[in-house]
C-alpha cells in the first residue's frame, strides 16, 4: 500500500512529521511519503523522506510569475506530484499539461478527482495513480470506503478501463487502518490523507496507528 500524507497548509512542522513519516515507513512493508508546501519541499526532503509536490503547473521556464514549475520542486527534492486535488482543481487540459509537465521533469503523478466518471478522464492522461475523494467528506473523518463504498470500487473499475497500469488511490476521510484495510478491500493500491496525520497531537502514533493492520 501506498499511504501520501499531504500538508496542506495545516499549521504543522513540516520537518516534525516529514520524520515521523520516514521512521514509520522504515518499520512497515508500506511505503509512506509526505507532500508539504512548496517553500518547504527541500527541507522536508533532506530528512530521506519521500517527498512530493501538493501541485505543478503546466508551463515551462520562462514568464510564469507565480506559478509552480515542475522542474523546480524535482531540484528541490520531489519525486512526485498531486494534480487537481479538490482544493486546486484545475481544466482538463490544464491537468494534461501538468501531466506532460511532471513527466518531463520525471515526477511522478497523482491525479485526484471527484467521482469515477472523473477518475476515468483523468487515467486517459497517463499519470502513474489516480486518486478518488469526494470533496464532501474531505476532513470530515468519514473515509469514502465506508460512506459510499461504491464510489471506490467503481473508480477501480474505472481506471482499469482506462489504462490498467493506472493504480487507484482511496482519499477523503482516511484516519486509521481500518479505512486503509476497506480501500485495500475495494481495491484501491494506497490511500491519500491530510488531516488524520498533519493535525495529529502525535503524527507518528497516529501513522503507526494507520499502517498497524497492513
Amino acid at each position: 500500500m501506498f499511504v501520501l500524507v499531504n500538508l496542506k497548509t495545516y499549521p504543522c512542522d513540516p520537518v516534525e512529521v516529514a520524520e515521523a513519516v520516514r521512521d514509520v515507513d522504515r518499520e512497515t512493508e508500506a511505503t509512506l511519503a509526505v507532500a508539504p508546501q512548496a517553500a518547504h519541499i527541500e527541507r522536508v526532503a533532506e530528512t530521506g523522506v519521500e517527498t512530493w509536490a501538493q501541485h505543478v503547473d503546466p508551463i515551462a521556464h520562462g514568464s510564469n510569475t507565480g506559478g509552480t514549475l515542475a522542474e523546480t520542486v524535482a531540484d528541490a527534492g520531489a519525486v512526485g506530484t498531486l494534480i487537481n486535488h479538490s482544493e486546486r482543481r484545475r481544466r482538463l487540459a490544464d491537468i494534461d499539461g501538468a501531466v506532460r509537465a511532471a513527466d518531463r521533469a520525471d515526477l511522478e503523478t497523482v491525479v485526484c478527482a471527484n467521482n469515477p466518471a472523473q477518475i476515468g478522464a483523468a487515467a486517459a492522461l497517463g499519470p502513474d495513480r489516480v486518486a478518488v475523494e469526494p470533496p464532501e467528506l474531505i476532513g470530515t473523518g468519514t473515509p469514502v470506503s465506508t460512506a459510499d463504498p461504491d464510489i471506490v470500487a467503481e473508480a477501480v473499475s474505472a481506471a482499469a478501463g482506462v489504462d490498467g497500469e493506472v493504480s487507484v488511490l482511496c482519499g477523503a476521510g482516511i484516519t486509521d487502518g481500518e479505512d486503509v484495510l476497506a480501500a485495500a478491500d475495494l481495491g484501491a493500491e494506497g490511500v491519500l490523507l491530510a488531516s488524520g496525520v498533519a493535525k495529529a497531537d502525535d503524527p507518528r502514533e497516529a501513522l503507526e496507528a494507520l499502517v498497524e493492520p497492513l
